[in-house]
Parts: structure tokens; C-alpha cells; sequence
């Protein structure tokens, strides 16, 4: 039995396993589509940076700390979780974004202020080379005035945050027990590692018939064997007495296209071919390119010899708005 750390209760769960029956004749290959609906873990709380976030806040409440300090893309869905939860809670949050604050605020940005987040803005360059120093600069802002504010890296994704999907394998459990389910393969996006390095550890932990892939939609497939490994280490170092597992990290990779938040017409096709066979809605920074990269493996005969497939909707719903000019009507 895992020793589970103190959890705020952000995020509605259990989430449903739903089988897609039209994607499955579209594009399953002989194999059963199944969606993990994460997206439905709350509306602005959707997606897995909730049930990270659920273990990151307790942690800095338990800790003394009466401020947040998280970091993202301009529409990062992270950051307007993080945005959400702390209002919620009756915290601060101060979001470190990448990129200007131009034009009329929309999809995640817009839910940023309506939060009442404090929000700062830097050019990418400057971003990427000074994130830490920025971290820094805030985080002695805030003492300044007598408070306490933990720094939340990217995605919330580091030791305590692997906690959500930790907890989120053992809920896959009683899923795959409800649904027959044996062995299943299991895609989800992978943006900051946290949600892959999460279920890896997590199906090793539970014992769950499963392989683990992250569709990497930034960077490439050495960055996320790295990543999941210093998350994992994280992990272990804060929970020393936790049982020690083997486990193996599988990227998909190939499918970032033009770079991050950056989708080809072919994924905002099938964005929009998945919503109109299942009423599912995908975005196209994490889970459209995610889902796009699953069926061209499934062509490839990735998959062969395992019946089911396991998509995991890590939500991003408010991302799709800024980018509806992509579709082709």
C-alpha cells in the first residue's frame, strides 16, 4: 500500500473510461479506442494539471507557503489551473508567462486575470534564459512583503505532482476491471513530462497491465527519457520509504511538426473528425497532436498483438479557441 501525502479535493474524480466506437471503425485497425476523459476533472480546473495540482497545493499549505509561483506559454493550461486552484484555496498566484500580452485576451489568458492571478509577461529569449532568475526575482518580491511563495515548475511536473497520476493508475485499475480490459496500451500527450512520468511510475506501482506512451508535442524522445528520469528521482527523494519499482518510458516521437502549439493541417482535420464522429473536443498543442500521432502509429502497426488502446484526454479545451482559424470548413 502507497502512503499517499494530503490532497486539496480540486479536481472531480473518478473520471469515466468511454469507449469510441466510431473512432474505433475509423481508425482502430482492429483494435478498441478507448478515452480516459480527463478533460471532465472540472470545467476551469479541467485536464491533469489538476490532479497534480491537488498534491502541490496541499504540499505548499502543509509547508507554510501562502503564495504560488507557476510559469507557462501565454495560453498555458497549467498556469490558468494553477490560476484557478489558488482562487479557490485563497492563495496568491503569479504567472511567469512566455510570450506578449497583445490584442483582446482570450481562451486561458482571459481566465488568467478573471482568476486573479498577477500575471507577468516576457519575450521568449528572455524567458527561456532567465526563467530561474525570474523565479528568484519573484519569489524575494513576495518576502519582501512578509509572505511565502513556492515556485511550481512548468505542467507542475516534478516529484509531488507525480503524485496525481500516481493515484490515477490505481483508478485505471478499477477501469480496465469494469470494462474486461487485460493488457491496453496507454497514449497521452507529453508536454513537461510530469503526466507521462506519473503513469509510468504509477502503472509500475499498481501493477497495471499497461504500456505507457508519451506523444511528445515539444523537444524530442531523449528530452522525455530524460525528463521522466529526473521526475521519478525527484520522487524518490522525497519519498525515500517508497517502494522501489522498475519501469520503462516510451515516447512517440516524430509528431511535434513545426514546434510547440504549432498544429499541421492534418491534426486540425483530425480534430475535427474526431469531434464530429464522438463529440469529443481535442486541442491542437496537446491532445489533437497526441491523438493525430496515435492513429498514424496504430497505421503503423505499433500497436499490433494488443487489443486495446487506451487515449487519455488530459483536457486543454480553452486552447482551441485562439486557434480556430486552423480548421478548414
Amino acid at each position: 500500500m502507497l502512503n499517499y501525502p494530503r490532497k486539496n479535493d480540486l479536481a472531480q474524480i473518478p473520471t469515466p473510461l468511454v469507449p469510441m466506437h466510431r473512432a474505433s471503425e475509423r481508425w482502430g485497425s482492429g483494435h478498441r479506442l478507448w478515452v480516459k476523459r480527463d478533460d471532465l476533472t472540472g470545467s476551469t480546473l479541467s485536464g491533469n494539471k489538476v490532479r497534480k495540482l491537488e498534491y502541490i497545493t496541499a504540499y505548499a499549505q502543509d509547508h507554510g507557503y501562502d503564495t504560488l509561483i507557476t510559469c507557462g506559454g501565454i495560453q498555458s493550461n497549467h498556469c490558468r489551473a494553477t490560476a484557478f486552484a489558488g482562487a479557490q484555496l485563497g492563495m496568491q498566484v503569479h504567472l511567469i508567462l512566455r510570450g506578449t500580452d497583445e490584442g483582446p485576451r482570450q481562451g486561458n489568458l482571459l481566465l488568467d486575470y478573471l482568476a486573479g492571478a498577477a500575471v507577468s509577461c516576457y519575450p521568449v529569449r528572455e524567458y527561456v534564459t532567465g526563467l530561474e532568475s525570474l523565479f528568484e526575482h519573484w519569489q524575494q518580491h513576495y518576502a519582501s512583503q512578509g509572505r511565502k511563495a513556492l515556485a511550481i515548475p512548468t505542467g507542475g511536473s516534478d516529484g509531488i505532482g507525480l503524485w496525481g497520476y500516481i493515484a490515477a493508475c490505481e483508478e485505471l485499475r478499477s477501469d480496465f476491471a469494469a470494462a474486461e480490459i487485460g493488457q491496453a496500451h496507454i497514449v497521452s500527450a507529453t508536454g513537461s513530462g510530469g503526466t507521462q512520468a506519473g503513469l509510468t511510475l504509477g502503472a509500475a506501482l499498481h501493477q497495471l497491465d499497461a504500456q505507457i506512451w508519451g506523444v511528445n508535442v515539444c523537444d524530442d524522445e531523449q528530452y522525455f527519457l530524460d525528463k521522466v528520469d529526473q521526475d521519478i528521482a525527484h520522487w524518490y527523494a522525497l519519498y525515500p520509504d517508497a517502494p522501489r519499482v522498475d519501469y520503462t518510458t516510451l515516447v512517440l516521437d516524430g509528431h511535434v511538426g513545426e514546434g510547440y502549439g504549432r498544429a499541421s493541417e492534418a491534426v486540425f482535420d483530425t480534430i475535427a473528425e474526431l469531434a464530429a464522429l464522438e463529440g469529443l473536443a481535442l486541442d491542437p498543442v496537446y491532445t489533437g497532436k497526441a491523438f493525430h500521432g496515435m492513429v498514424q502509429e496504430i497505421q503503423a502497426g505499433r500497436f499490433a498483438g494488443c487489443q486495446d488502446i487506451v487515449f487519455m484526454h488530459t483536457g486543454g479545451i480553452f486552447g482551441l479557441f485562439p486557434q480556430g482559424e486552423g480548421f478548414r470548413w
